[in-house]
């Protein structure tokens, strides 16, 4: 039984809470300062000796009405979440078959205590399992930009499967296609089909078989690992091979009587 269009489009989701850091780099992006009455380079306007000394008798007594605690607390709570960032991660299909292992940099300005923002750059380790498949995510929590009154984002990379020259990819299965000639179709043969990401062959042998347009071989347990958390790579999809099969374009006269002869014995 074939297995719904959406049921093999399912999306795995994977979050990192501390990713591996491998190396990091921070540069300044200062904010433009506007001159005070007084010459002096700090921002904004001047603020008057008595007012000054009202927000600073305010804040005492806030602090020590306010638990610590709980105002870092609320402070924590009126942040929002801003959507999060995704990325794409393109692996080949021997990567997806076998898994691997990628270093990606990630980029992001976050805000420093003195307000100055900062530009930094991380490189992180993602771990690619055996039988990921297209659409899978990888989240990295609060790893993107950090904004004035928001928690950082966070990063998504989701898993681009790139093309394959002899493979395709239908779930768990693969597909490839096997070109032979009429007369193998017809009296049968054996034939060599590569693997994936091996330089050895497979030999298939097809003596007992009549090979027709639409033909399919399947071959069981030479797809794809099916991933499953904590069992990657135990089971294995099938390898489909489908046939295309090589008509001669010009045939004599006694040849088609030939084979006009020996077909009609076949009905």
């Amino acid at each position: 039984m074939k297995k719904d269009a959406a049921e093999e489009e399912e999306e795995e989701e994977f979050v990192i809470s501390s990713p591996k850091l491998l190396s990091r780099t921070t540069s300044r992006i200062a904010p433009k300062l506007s001159k005070s009455s007084s010459g002096g380079s700090r921002g904004g306007t001047p603020i008057p000796a008595d007012l000054y000394a009202h927000v600073q008798r305010s804040a005492s007594v806030s602090s020590t009405t306010t638990p610590p605690s709980l105002l870092s607390k609320t402070m924590s709570q009126a942040r929002r979440k801003p959507p999060p960032l995704e990325k794409k991660l393109k692996c080949t299909l021997e990567e997806l078959c076998y898994g691997c292992t990628k270093e990606v940099k990630i980029t992001r300005e976050i805000n420093s205590n003195s307000g100055l923002i900062l530009q930094e750059e991380e490189y992180v380790t993602i771990k690619v399992k055996p039988g990921w498949r297209r659409g899978t995510k990888i989240t990295f929590e609060r790893k993107g930009d950090e904004r004035m009154g928001t928690h950082p984002e966070d990063i998504i990379f989701v898993i681009e499967e790139k093309k394959h020259p002899v493979f395709k990819r239908e779930g768990d299965d693969l597909e490839i296609g096997v070109q032979i000639s009429l007369a193998q179709a017809l009296t049968g043969c054996t034939i060599e089909v590569p693997t994936l990401g091996g330089e050895e062959k497979m030999v298939v042998n097809l003596d007992n078989e009549i090979i027709y347009p639409g033909f399919e071989k399947t071959i069981p347990g030479q797809g794809m690992p099916k991933y499953k958390e904590g069992q990657a790579g135990r089971q294995r999809g099938d390898l489909r091979l489908k046939f295309l099969i090589a008509f001669p374009t010009d045939l004599s006269e006694e040849q088609r009587s030939q084979v006009a002869s020996i077909l009609k014995e076949c009905f």
